[in-house]
């Protein structure tokens, strides 16, 4: 069987692939050594920054096959008819480690599904947890500076990740299920994944539905104590996830959604908006709406997985934001972080490119004039090409806005109408952490009181006192517990 032929980047043929250009056998190289300095210069380059945050991740392709038409809720195109499969790229992650992190790192998971539907890419920017942190964005980065390796001695640092939790009462939710036995996920397969934020569908009748998403794994949920992850290899879940598909053992979780009017918003208990808290399953059912399967590995690590680019700004007709303010800012944010990692036209790279006509009038920076995929009949269009580059233009074949196909998004009626700064020092952050705590086992309470223990026992008694009196107001007991193995 003949061979292709090596190349340059520029497609000209190489001769020689094994020696450079010298002057004389044991001579200094010249300077016309252009394809050496090719190689040279191009592999100076081949890293791009590591995400701040989920820098360690694994992903694959699959499918999302729709089983209940949701006409009702939302125009969303890929959400109307039964039977419905719409492509998926879903990435998972660690979020605090960097690229050199461990898979089984006691941290939270990202769990970012990207939907390319044939108007546009939808991204579900998620983890495998229903809560976070925190529910202002202004805080972000120095949750994040907490959680990092302490500046001068570049290790893991317990002090700095107390002493945040001990001043902003808003963690201890999802600070109970990072300590919990959920805190270590067995692998990507056996865990969930939650859109956490609250995010929106419209119908064609202009009505507003407030949604949160929800991906049962139905592989079922696996876990790891502290001691079980001892001699794993730091990639075994990427490990795990790699060679299931390959074998055909695909994973699958069942897509499910929970539902809120904005009459019920207005009058709920709970802020629904606030990324702290759940809606209690009671008020709120789940409604299963399909199914979520992963069955094909990417080609290249670096081309696909390494440069998706998830955003929750990725919206389409039908799908929106909702006023949690931490999806507010993420909704700058992330498109921002890509433009930085991967380029101002990140979305042309292939794994990011949807799947349908894009049109814009976006011009030049690194990377321009890729092609972009055309739709189902496999053919790309040109995003820059020579036509116009403005808008309004007199080219009729160019594009303009068009609503006739799909009702418009609702207005959001703004609760209050000061733009303030707003003190949340007074909000309840304690009754669903406790009520979290009320539900585990006696082995469930015992492995998060020893979790919490094993680095708050780091931390000055200013911390420790702190965070106790803090774990108190969930739970009594909890904070007892806590206090006695602390002491």
């Amino acid at each position: 069987m003949s061979k292709t032929t090596l190349t340059s980047s520029a497609g000209a043929p190489v001769i020689d692939d094994n020696n450079s250009i010298s002057a004389g056998e044991r001579g200094p190289l010249t300077f016309d050594n252009h394809y050496l300095f090719e190689k040279l210069a191009h592999f100076n380059r081949e890293r791009i920054p590591e995400r701040v945050v989920h820098a360690r991740g694994s992903g694959a392709y699959g499918t999302f096959t729709l089983s209940k038409a949701m006409g009702d809720y939302t125009i969303a195109n890929f959400l109307q008819e039964v039977g419905e499969q719409t492509e998926v790229f879903v990435r998972f992650s660690t979020v605090g480690g960097g690229q050199d992190s461990s898979d089984y790192a006691r941290d939270p998971r990202g769990f970012a599904v990207k939907f390319y539907t044939q108007q546009g890419n939808f991204d579900v920017v998620g983890n495998n947890t229903p809560v976070f942190f925190l529910n202002d964005p202004i805080k972000f980065p120095d949750f994040i500076h907490s959680q990092k390796k302490n500046p001068r001695t570049n290790l893991p640092d317990p002090q700095a990740i107390y002493e945040f939790w001990a001043n902003h009462p808003q963690s201890l939710h999802q600070m109970t299920i990072l300590m919990s036995d959920r805190g270590i996920p067995a692998s990507y397969r056996h865990m969930h994944g939650f859109s956490s934020h609250t995010l929106s569908f419209w119908n064609d009748k202009g009505e507003r539905y407030w949604v949160k998403w929800h991906f049962k794994s139905n592989q079922g949920i696996k876990t790891l104590r502290e001691k079980e992850t001892e001699g794993l290899p730091a990639f075994g879940a990427q490990q795990d996830l790699v060679e299931s598909i390959d074998k055909g053992d695909f994973p699958s979780w069942t897509v499910k959604v929970q539902i809120m009017t904005e009459e019920q918003a207005q009058s709920y208990h709970i802020n629904p908006f606030d990324l702290t808290k759940i809606w209690p399953h009671a008020d709120f059912p789940l409604m299963e709406i399909g199914q979520l399967e992963l069955n094909r590995n990417v080609d290249n690590y670096f081309a696909e997985t390494e440069q998706a680019a998830f955003a929750p700004s990725n919206l389409v007709p039908g799908v929106g934001a909702s006023p949690d303010k931490m999806l507010q800012a993420r909704l700058l944010a992330y498109q921002d972080a890509h433009r930085y990692r991967v380029g101002v036209n990140h979305n042309q790279v292939p794994v990011n490119r949807p799947r349908c006509p894009v049109n814009h009038y976006q011009r030049d920076g690194a990377m321009a004039g890729c092609p972009m995929s055309g739709g189902s009949s496999g053919q790309a269009n040109w995003v820059q090409g020579s036509g116009a580059n403005f808008y309004p233009n007199d080219r009729a074949a160019q594009g303009a806005p068009d609503v006739s196909n799909h009702t418009p998004e609702p207005p959001l009626a703004l609760a209050g109408s000061a733009a303030k700064r707003y003190d949340q020092s007074d909000a309840d952050y304690y009754s669903q952490a406790g009520d979290l705590y009320r539900l585990m086992s006696e082995d469930q309470k015992n492995q998060l009181v020893n979790n919490i223990a094993g680095g708050l026992s780091q931390a000055d008694s200013s911390v420790q006192a702190r965070m106790v009196a803090l774990i108190s107001q969930c739970d009594a007991d909890y904070g007892q517990r806590v206090q006695a193995a602390i002491a």
